[in-house]
């Protein structure tokens, strides 16, 4: 493999925006897939996590592909379900983009955190930067099970040997992790001004 598990996520950021600053559907959809090998090579701690993205990533992916033209932008797809009222429900895509967002946020802190406390644990790592995004949306159960999947995390020096191929793979993090933050941050406005960025589990 050349370069690190990051370099087609790092690749696809750069195609995320049109040139007028627009978020496009289809290139932030696959930099989310293009995470979805770095999760697998977690193992079952982070099954539950994979399941949610790739299940969110069809999701939205389904309603782009049924009119490409029409959602471009993904915010296309908030815009119209706010305007028909359907936004809230469990299944909308704006629902959706919000816990895919949240996930990502989640990887995003936990990849700072195994480059930043280089002494930590890897399950010190996943429940810090748990504690820091997805726990407060959480409900007990979800919450629960997440706590115990964390045990289930590998070794840490196994797991940078896994996915560092044959690139600097704590300079691809801190890449990914600067250039893709924002991109989540610009979610969490649009989802703001809507009124969807406090919704809880239900």
């Amino acid at each position: 493999m050349e370069g690190t598990v990051f370099a087609p996520a790092l690749e696809g950021i750069k195609h995320v925006k049109s040139e007028e600053g627009v978020m496009l559907t289809r290139p932030f959809l696959d930099v989310c897939k293009h995470i979805l090998p770095i999760i697998e090579k977690f193992g079952a701690a982070m099954a539950l996590v994979k399941s949610d993205i790739g299940g969110n990533i069809t999701r939205l992916e389904n309603k782009y592909l049924s009119n490409p033209t029409k959602y471009t932008n993904l915010y296309s797809m908030v815009q119209e379900e706010i305007e028909a009222k359907t936004a809230k429900g469990s299944s909308s895509c704006t629902n959706g983009l919000l816990w895919l967002t949240r996930a990502m946020d989640f990887l995003v802190a936990l990849f700072r955190n195994l480059l930043e406390h280089q002494d930590w644990a890897m399950s010190q790592a996943c429940s810090d930067s748990y504690s820091k995004t997805l726990k407060k949306w959480h409900g007990w159960i979800a919450s629960s099970s997440f706590s115990m999947a964390m045990k289930l995390a590998p070794d840490r020096k196994k797991f940078m040997d896994v996915i560092c191929g044959t690139g600097d793979i704590n300079s691809d993090i801190e890449k990914f992790c600067t250039t893709f933050s924002p991109l989540l941050e610009e979610n969490h406005k649009v989802l703001a001004s809507v009124g969807m960025d406090e919704l809880k589990a239900s």
